[in-house]
C-alpha cells in the first residue's frame, strides 16, 4: 500500500519522474490531479501515492496521450488500468493520420496536411505526434526516395514542411538556465540526423538548452563549440557500422579533452557494436530518462 504521508517537495519530483517543476504545478492548476501535503512550516509536500498517480500519468502521456485525457482516463478507472485494445486503437488511429498527411503532401495538398496535423495534436501529446508520426514519416519518404518510388520535388516538399514543423515544436519548449548546456552532432560522415532529432525532443522537453550542429561538422569545430558555450553535456549518433571507428575516436577525444563533460551516444551502429555502457543512451524514452538520471546523478 503506498504512503498518503508527506514526503517529497517538488524538486525531488521533477528529478525523481523528469517533469519540470512548472509543468507539474499547471497540471495540478488545471486538473487537479493531485493535492500536496503542507507541512508546518508550509512547504508543499508529495506523497507515495501522489507520485504513484504522477508516474502512471507520465507513462499514458509517454506512450501517446494528452495530459487531458490521461487524467480522464484515470478519473474513469481508479484501478489505474487501460484495456489494451483502446491503446492498440489510438496507435492504429497515429498511423493512419500520418499516413493520410503524407499523402496530401505527396499531392502538394499543404492545407490538407495542415489540417490533419491540427487533428493530430488535438488527440495526442507533443511527443507522440512529433517523434511517432512527424518523425516516422521523414523516415519513411527517404526510403522512399532511396527506392526511386518519389520524385526529388516530392521527397524536398515533404521533408520541408516536416522540418518546418518539427523545428516549432523544439522552439516552443522554455529553457531552463539552471541545467546544463548540450551540444548535439550527427557523427562523422553521417546523414541521417532524426535519432538526433528525437533525443533534442526529449531534453528540450525538460528545459535543457540544446546546441544542435547538425551533420559533417569536423572534429575541431565540435570541440570548439563545446568550448565556447561551455557546455557539459554532449550527444552523438551512428547509424552505419562503417562510421562507428571515426565516431569512437571523437568520443575517445572529447573525453580526453573535457573529463567532465558528460558524453553520450545512439544510434543502430552505437546499440550494437558501440562504447561503453556509460555512454550509450538507449533507443527508447525510457532508455533515456535512465541513462540521463544516472549521469546528472553521477
Amino acid at each position: 500500500m503506498t504512503s498518503k504521508e508527506g514526503k517529497y517537495n517538488i524538486k525531488a519530483i521533477s528529478t525523481m519522474l523528469g517533469i519540470q517543476a512548472g509543468t507539474l504545478r499547471a497540471w495540478e492548476r488545471r486538473y487537479r490531479i493531485v493535492k500536496p501535503i503542507r507541512n508546518a512550516a508550509g512547504h508543499r509536500l508529495y506523497s507515495d501515492e501522489h507520485v504513484a498517480i504522477l508516474r502512471w500519468l507520465l507513462d499514458k502521456v509517454n506512450k501517446g496521450f494528452t495530459i487531458g485525457q490521461a487524467v480522464g482516463l484515470l478519473e474513469k478507472d481508479h484501478a489505474v488500468s487501460l484495456n489494451s485494445q483502446q491503446e492498440a486503437r489510438y496507435e492504429d488511429y497515429a498511423a493512419r493520420l500520418g499516413d493520410d498527411m503524407l499523402t496530401a503532401l505527396l499531392a502538394f495538398r499543404e492545407r490538407e496536411a495542415h489540417d490533419l496535423l491540427n487533428q493530430a495534436f488535438s488527440m495526442f501529446s507533443v511527443d507522440k505526434v512529433t517523434v511517432d508520426i512527424l518523425g516516422a514519416l521523414l523516415i519513411k519518404v527517404g526510403e522512399l526516395r532511396k527506392n526511386e518510388e518519389i520524385s526529388l520535388a516530392g521527397e524536398q516538399f515533404v521533408t520541408t514542411f516536416l522540418r518546418t514543423k518539427i523545428g516549432m515544436i523544439l522552439h516552443s519548449f522554455p529553457v531552463d538556465g539552471f541545467l546544463p548546456r548540450v551540444v548535439t552532432v550527427c557523427g562523422p560522415d553521417e546523414a541521417d540526423e532524426w535519432g538526433l532529432m528525437s533525443y533534442k525532443l526529449f531534453l528540450r522537453q525538460k528545459g535543457f538548452e540544446v546546441i544542435c550542429l547538425g551533420k559533417k561538422i569536423p572534429a575541431d569545430d565540435v570541440e570548439q563549440v563545446i568550448k565556447e558555450v561551455e557546455a557539459r553535456m554532449f550527444f552523438t549518433s551512428c547509424m552505419k557500422d562503417g562510421n562507428l571507428p571515426d565516431v569512437m575516436d571523437l568520443i575517445r577525444r572529447l573525453s580526453e579533452a573535457y573529463p567532465q563533460l558528460i558524453i553520450g551516444a545512439g544510434g543502430k551502429a552505437i546499440e550494437q557494436h558501440g562504447p561503453a555502457e556509460k555512454y550509450r543512451v538507449g533507443s527508447t524514452r525510457p532508455e533515456w530518462e535512465s541513462w540521463l538520471q544516472k549521469q546528472l546523478r553521477g
